[in-house]
Order: C-alpha cells, then structure tokens, then sequence
C-alpha cells in the first residue's frame, strides 16, 4: 500500500467509525478479534506508563437488566450490542501508592522507593504541573487515561469491521455502588469512567458532520 492509499485508508476508519444507536443482536464478535481489541487497549500509552485502568466485560444478562434503571445512555447497546464494556479507574494513584510500587517492581522490574527520581518527578509532575491533591482530582486524571485507551480500542475495532459506542449516559454514583454491591470492583480503590459497547450496527452510517479544519487547527 502506497503513502497516498495508507492516508486514504486512515481516513476511511475514521469516517468508518459510527457511534452506534442501534445494533444487531443476531451477530456475535469472534473471539479472535475480541481478544486483538483487548490487546489494544492493554497496549494503550498512559502518563507515566502507570495503567490505571481495569476493563470488565459484562456477560451475565442478570447483571445487565440490573443496570437500565440508570443507565439510559446504554439501553440501545444493552438490547443489541455483543459487549458491554465497563473501563474502571484507579483513583489512588499517586507516587507513593502501593499500586505505583506493585507496577515498578512487579511488571516493570525495576527497583522503587518514593525518593526515587522517577517517584519524585511523579510527584511534581502531578502536585504541581496538574494540581493534583485529592481523591476526585486523581480519578479524574486517571479518566484521562481511560479515554485514551478506549479511543484506541474503537479504532481497531473499526479496522476490524466492528461497530462500537462510547456511553457516558449513566449514573455514576448508581453505578459505583452496584458494582461495589456486587464485588466487581473495590470502591476504596476503584471507580468507574466510562463504557463502551462493541457489535454489527443495525442502522446505515450517517455522513459525520464536524467543524472545517480552520476552525479548529492553528499554526503559530
């Protein structure tokens, strides 16, 4: 494939990918491709490196009809879509949090102390360049991260021929409790971002309607 066709074929993913309303529940992923996208998310960048998600797929139907009450951004994805995924995030990641220590020495293998340089720069990078000094602060950062991992997933999707849906039309204080009432994550620790829904659309592609470059892009 030429420069000029790989350009072309960006731009066709990208035209490609369609927040889908509507879904066809007859069509299910192969697990081969399922397990590629969960690698892109798993290969996702994060500051720092410090990967502060969790993906949870959610299979059991009883579960899923326990969420509409309060989930109303994701019904249509709920009565159609072949995955449900929940990205959770830590919201205690902070330079001298056993999780930073856990992936420095148990993944990254390498040695960690707090007064490391890395753990220090970490410190000031988060304290003082972002601000960051509270729980919600740190969840919030942690967020960031999540999308960008999300983002990656509903790419390769798109290669992938499948259909996606990012949902943010939900409660998150319901949300929270259910999946802490239900042992699927530990809210000291975790708390959810977003979701996202993955399946064969039922519906025609709309032509995306977007702002002109010149309105968004600027060179100084």
């Amino acid at each position: 494939m030429s420069s000029a066709e790989m350009r072309q074929h960006v731009l066709a993913i990208a035209n490609q990918r369609f927040a889908t309303k509507k879904f066809d529940p007859s069509k299910h992923i192969d697990d081969e491709d399922w397990q590629a996208i969960l690698q892109v998310g798993r290969l996702a960048p994060s500051s720092y490196g410090y990967e502060p998600w969790r993906f949870i797929l959610l299979k059991n139907k009883k579960l899923k009809d326990a969420i509409r009450s309060f989930s109303w951004g994701a019904i249509n994805s709920l009565d159609g879509a072949d995955k449900i995924l929940l990205i959770l995030v830590r919201k205690d990641v902070s330079y001298d949090a056993d999780y930073v220590k856990h992936l420095v020495m148990n993944i990254k293998q390498k040695p960690y102390s707090p007064d490391s340089p890395q753990s220090q720069h970490f410190k000031v990078f988060q304290e003082r360049d972002l601000d960051i000094h509270t729980t919600k602060e740190r969840f919030e950062w942690a967020t960031r991260q999540a999308y960008i991992a999300m983002a990656n997933m509903m790419t390769a999707a798109t290669e992938l021929g499948i259909d996606t849906c990012p949902i943010e039309g939900f409660n998150y204080s319901k949300m929270n409790q259910f999946l802490a009432n239900h042992q699927i994550m530990d809210p000291e620790h975790w708390q959810i971002a977003v979701m996202v829904s993955f399946g064969y659309r039922d519906q025609p592609i709309k032509p995306k309607v977007r702002q002109p470059l010149a309105d968004i892009y600027k060179e100084v």
